[in-house]
């Protein structure tokens, strides 16, 4: 089977967030992926929607295959470095924000797995 991948990183959005829409579309055929994220209304859904498109074109230029016929048959999202942040508190402390970004991974193929 021809497994073809896409990758972004540095991505300004928790893990934990885009895991959510990364679950709405493991297993699915990538026209039905397409759909459920444009359906989501989540930010993790819009920004998975281009590292879906950019496998989908890694697929049909390497592959020679048709973007009906794939299947998203892995979809990771991996946490990435922080960004430490403060904001002023009262007598003169400060309170840590820790700003998380992540990385995705999204793999298509020809066969269901």
């Amino acid at each position: 089977m021809d497994r073809f991948f896409a990758l972004t990183k540095y991505v300004r959005i928790s893990p934990r967030k885009a895991r959510l829409a990364a679950g709405l579309i493991r297993g699915l055929t990538v026209p039905e992926a397409r759909l459920q994220l444009a359906a989501s209304g989540l930010k993790g859904g819009r920004l998975l929607k281009k590292t879906l498109e950019s496998a989908v074109a890694n697929a049909e230029l390497l592959g020679d295959t048709s973007a009906d016929r794939l299947y998203v048959t892995e979809v990771r999202v991996d946490e990435g470095p922080r960004l430490k942040r403060g904001k002023p508190r009262s007598k003169g402390s400060s309170h840590p924000f820790l700003k998380r970004m992540s990385h995705f991974m999204i793999v298509v193929g020809k066969g269901k797995e």
